[in-house]
């Protein structure tokens, strides 16, 4: 199913972060630039970006607050990246790589991204239908993956019903095999002897390994590996230079944050890298910006509008209550990697991720080409409301304590995890 026309090749490689920051930037070098006073640095290079942009957000106000939540014991590193209009408009590293250690988080520190690995899967497989290469409403057995579905339903269950999660078993199916060392595409095959809850396209259960089934699509139609496509279609043209796919990847990489326990630092395993459709990406907080800027429309020559419509397109209602966050965004729909919410009266996609030792959201509003996005190193769940504290900012509401900051209490409720 062809979604539109792509509109070229390549994009610009991106190599200068424009906007107001003043906090966290990076010089178009990728130099981290003095922190003496507002954003001096760039306003050497770009003029006063407060008022040559007009910013919406407060950031000093919003980094004061996020620097109050890094005293907490169970924050170790933290990575926050936004964009407005479409522009890097704030980039900042937070706390240490390692707890009790001195290195400190900056724009090029690599984090894993755990579930927002999803919306890069649903990207790369929607531009190959963008491309006439496959067919989204095709059932999945169409493209020889090894995933097999109760009564034979990959005979029914369709490209966009994997993507979006709905092929109608019981959710998370597996994760406990493939955490214990299962091989991800015999697991697929072993779909077939689960309980048949829905018939596929009529439910929506969260799946790690059958949503995996994007990997082994993407590498039969290109013949290539999905690590290699990625790379080579995705993150290079858009210049997200800190990304990989892999754990040797993200160990090789010149700063990495560690993953945590409370303040206890533990190894990172190699679980959800082997599903790298589901959980395999890494990076920089900057490349995550980036990534931000093509999901908003930035970069039509390597994610083309017609595929950002597909993949932001919600499917079916999900039930999500847990946390501050997703009590305030209420009921939420899937489209396909993403999460479509009504914040309001503005439509927003974003998605959460988490795997041992590592949290990570995003959120976008594409109307403003707007959005955040933040990294951590650590299980804690206080960042997700620093995202309801920027839209108070964007949207310009009366702000809401959102982190329990001023005397509220400090028992912070835990969240729903990806």
């Amino acid at each position: 199913m062809k979604i539109g026309k792509r509109v070229g090749a390549t994009a610009t490689v991106i190599v200068a972060m424009v906007g107001c920051v003043g906090f966290g930037w990076a010089s178009p070098q990728g130099e981290p630039a003095p922190q003496t006073g507002f954003g001096a640095s760039v306003s050497r290079l770009f003029g006063d970006p407060r008022q040559q942009f007009g910013n919406r957000v407060d950031y000093a106000s919003l980094d004061a607050r996020i620097q109050q939540i890094m005293t907490k014991p169970d924050m170790v590193g933290l990575g926050v990246a936004i964009i407005e209009d479409g522009r890097i408009a704030f980039v900042k590293g937070y706390g240490t790589t390692t707890a009790n250690g001195t290195e400190p988080v900056g724009a090029h520190t690599v984090f894993r991204w755990a579930s927002l690995s999803k919306g890069v899967a649903s990207t790369m497989v929607a531009e190959l239908a963008n491309e006439g290469r496959l067919d989204l409403e095709a059932p999945v057995s169409r493209y020889s993956t090894q995933l097999k579905l109760p009564g034979g339903g990959e005979n029914v269950a369709t490209v966009d019903d994997v993507l979006s999660q709905r092929v109608g078993v019981v959710k998370n199916a597996f994760d406990d095999k493939l955490e214990a060392g299962g091989d991800p595409r015999l697991l697929r095959a072993m779909y077939a002897t689960l309980s048949k809850q829905c018939a596929p396209g009529l439910c929506h259960a969260y799946q790690n390994v059958s949503y995996d089934t994007a990997s082994e699509i993407v590498q039969n139609i290109t013949g290539r590996p999905y690590q290699l496509v990625v790379t080579q279609r995705l993150f290079q043209p858009l210049g997200m230079t800190d990304a990989s796919l892999s754990r040797a990847g993200l160990m090789s990489s010149q700063s990495w944050a560690r993953p945590h326990v409370g303040r206890t630092t533990v190894e990172v395993n190699d679980t959800y890298y082997r599903v790298p459709a589901a959980g395999g990406v890494n990076s920089s907080i900057i490349d995550m910006a980036r990534w931000m800027q093509a999901q908003v429309g930035v970069d039509p020559q390597v994610v083309p509008d017609a595929v950002l419509s597909e993949i932001h397109r919600p499917r079916i209602m999900t039930d999500r209550h847990l946390g501050v966050f997703n009590r305030a965004m209420g009921p939420n729909k899937y489209s396909l990697g993403w999460r479509d919410y009504n914040y309001l009266g503005h439509h927003l996609v974003g998605h959460q991720g988490a795997v041992r030792g590592y949290r990570a959201t995003i959120l976008l509003d594409p109307q403003r080409r707007s959005g955040i996005a933040l990294l951590w190193n650590s299980q804690s769940s206080r960042p997700p409301p620093i995202q309801l504290e920027y839209l108070d900012r964007l949207y310009n509401m009366t702000r809401k304590d959102w982190l329990g900051l001023d005397g509220t209490p400090g028992v912070v409720a835990p969240a729903e995890t990806e």
